[in-house]
């Protein structure tokens, strides 16, 4: 045993593939926490072009945007212009009155709508927030105009009443009902919305080209150290290797500003856990396939991503996706991090399943090799594979 943990420590793969298991979550943690630091405080630097043809109640709803919009606006003076603007991603979003806003909406029993124009060719988040824009200032023009009509219908039922008076009873019914919004577990920032994302690919990633490394070394040895003795090697590097990985990662995290509700040892324990997992899947697909489970591994990566709820819902995805991804680590994975992370209930659910997981993929392993024969493979045939 001692013999064969240090040939396989003594390899450069080895060194190279928790080297590189190491660098992918210091890069991924450093890069993303610091790249996407204060982007819920920028949404200043959209910009919406408006399109005003109206000179009447389109004036006043222009000059109460420019004053109450979180966002820069422009007004344009054609809604050719606009969408030029628009064609060129210098705005967000162009939002146009028509000439006869005010005229249609003093007509009885007719809608008028406000047209908006979003170009979908920028990334989503711009989509979703021009999206809820475009819906807030809808219902907030609908508002006033539902005071303004009320208003006009008191005082033509009692000329006597003060305008000022029927203006604030109209402005009461207008606004009768609002909304009370509560949330739990918030999450202040959108570095911290991605870190279940982040870690968990740095992960597999990190593990796998860790795993890719690690094989190259077990047959780099040959028949200097017997299979049994390479495997157990490789399993006792590799639970010593996701403990530091796991123990850097979590540091790095909070270290960065990471709002981890659980504490720091919860973090670090369960990042070891689905590193451990990660890491024993993709080494049975190496041990099952050889240099070919690298193919399998790449799947699993886009899989899991996929199928997680890293990035999508998962009850929004097909019923294959979901159902498949009850057999993923990832899925606990996120699942784990979040309720760490952000708040909610405990991990025993995910770590039961990671734990389940890692056992299959190890028994799996363990049998594979136990049944193959050991082949003698000339070192000087054998070429390390890095990062």
């Amino acid at each position: 045993m001692k013999h064969a943990l240090g040939a396989f420590l003594k390899q450069a793969t080895t060194k190279v593939g928790i080297i590189t298991a190491i660098t992918f979550q210091l890069l991924f943690s450093l890069i993303w926490m610091t790249g996407y630091k204060g982007v819920s405080d920028n949404t200043s630097q959209l910009k919406i072009a408006i399109v005003n043809e109206d000179q009447g109640l389109g004036s006043k709803i222009v000059q109460n945007l420019q004053d109450n919009l979180p966002f820069q606006t422009e007004l344009v003076a054609s809604n050719e212009q606009a969408q030029n603007l628009l064609n060129d991603r210098q705005v967000q979003m162009v939002m146009h009155i028509s000439a006869d806003f005010s005229k249609q909406l003093q007509t009885p029993g007719q809608t008028v709508p406000i047209s908006y124009t979003i170009n979908e060719s920028n990334p989503s988040m711009t989509k979703s927030v021009m999206q809820a824009v475009a819906g807030n200032v809808t219902a907030s023009v609908n508002k006033e105009a539902v005071a303004a009509g009320a208003s006009a219908v008191l005082t033509q039922m009692n000329p006597k009443l003060p305008a000022e008076q029927a203006g604030q009873i109209a402005q009461g019914l207008a606004t009768k009902v609002t909304s009370d919004i509560q949330s739990t577990n918030k999450v202040k920032d959108m570095p911290n919305q991605m870190l279940p994302m982040m870690l968990v690919l740095a992960s597999i990633v990190g593990t796998m080209i860790m795993g890719m490394n690690f094989n190259v070394s077990t047959n780099i040895l040959g028949a200097s150290v017997n299979k049994m003795g390479k495997m157990t090697a490789r399993i006792v590097v590799t639970v010593v290797a996701v403990v530091v990985v796991g123990l850097i990662s979590a540091t790095m995290v909070v270290s960065l500003g990471g709002h981890v509700e659980k504490g720091f040892a919860s973090l670090w324990a369960f990042e070891t856990l689905f590193l451990l997992t990660f890491a024993l899947v993709a080494q049975m697909f190496l041990t099952l396939f050889g240099n070919a489970g690298m193919l399998f591994n790449i799947a699993m990566l886009s899989l899991q991503l996929v199928s997680s709820g890293a990035i999508v819902p998962r009850e929004l995805l097909s019923h294959f996706y979901h159902t498949i991804s009850n057999a993923f680590p990832a899925t606990y994975a996120v699942n784990g991090l979040m309720n760490i992370l952000f708040g909610g209930p405990g991990v025993a659910e995910e770590v039961g399943f990671l734990f389940l997981i890692a056992a299959v993929a190890l028994v799996i392993d363990i049998l594979v090799v136990s049944v193959k024969r050991a082949k003698a493979v000339p070192a000087m045939e054998q070429r390390p594979q890095t990062a």
